[in-house]
């Protein structure tokens, strides 16, 4: 008995159209995939904003800095009918130039006599500056023998409040240590004006007048 091997055959026509639907399947299936990919990319695309405005930016407008400044005053003494009256002209300085480089000058100029002759001073034109310093506690100063001489009482008393005045103009509240020579001063002219040291201006207001 012979084993008879089966087989099937399939016509021409079957196969070409089995073919086809699988061909048009793949077809769709492709096109699927390529249109939902477009449209992913296009939902990823973030929309494009409008352009703000454009504005003109101004620039910042700056000021002068403000100078700092310091001043101090040398003082004169103006005759009137009645009195003597006490009179300033003023320095001015940056406020980086130290204290005692500022009441140097303006002694200088004080020493040297007013520029103005409605003006005048009873300090002696030969009155050097020998020394000045400025400290926590007042200010001190040395003058040359020449400041104790010649004048009566109203004199010594004029030339007593130029230099009180002059070296308080930085801090009116100042203690004054006056020297000549390097010693104390302890009195002042003939009449022997008595100096209590330091002296201030409230002291100088409380024991003398001009």
């Amino acid at each position: 008995m012979h084993n008879q091997k089966q087989s099937r055959r399939f016509s021409l026509p079957l196969v070409a159209g089995i073919a086809g639907i699988i061909l048009a399947l793949g077809g769709g299936t492709a096109w699927l995939a390529k249109y939902a990919m477009e449209q992913s990319n296009q939902s990823s695309v973030p929309p494009v904003a409008n352009d703000p405005p454009v504005t003109e930016v101004q620039p910042p407008v700056t000021s002068e800095p403000v100078k700092q400044e310091k001043q101090v005053e040398i003082c004169w003494l103006n005759p009137t009918e009645n009195k003597i009256e006490l009179v300033t002209t003023t320095l001015t300085f940056e406020k980086s130039v130290q204290p005692n480089q500022v009441l140097e000058t303006a002694f200088k100029n004080l020493l040297s006599g007013p520029d103005s002759e409605k003006y005048t001073t009873t300090i002696p034109k030969e009155t050097k500056l020998l020394g000045l310093q400025t400290k926590p506690d007042g200010v001190r100063i040395n003058l040359s023998q020449e400041f104790t001489s010649g004048g009566g009482s109203a004199a010594m008393s004029g030339r007593l409040a130029q230099v009180i005045y002059t070296a308080t103009s930085l801090n009116p509240d100042a203690k004054v240590w006056i020297e000549v020579e390097g010693k104390p001063l302890e009195t002042l002219g003939g009449e022997g004006l008595i100096i209590n040291q330091p002296i201030t201006r409230k002291d100088f207001e409380t024991n003398f007048s001009l």
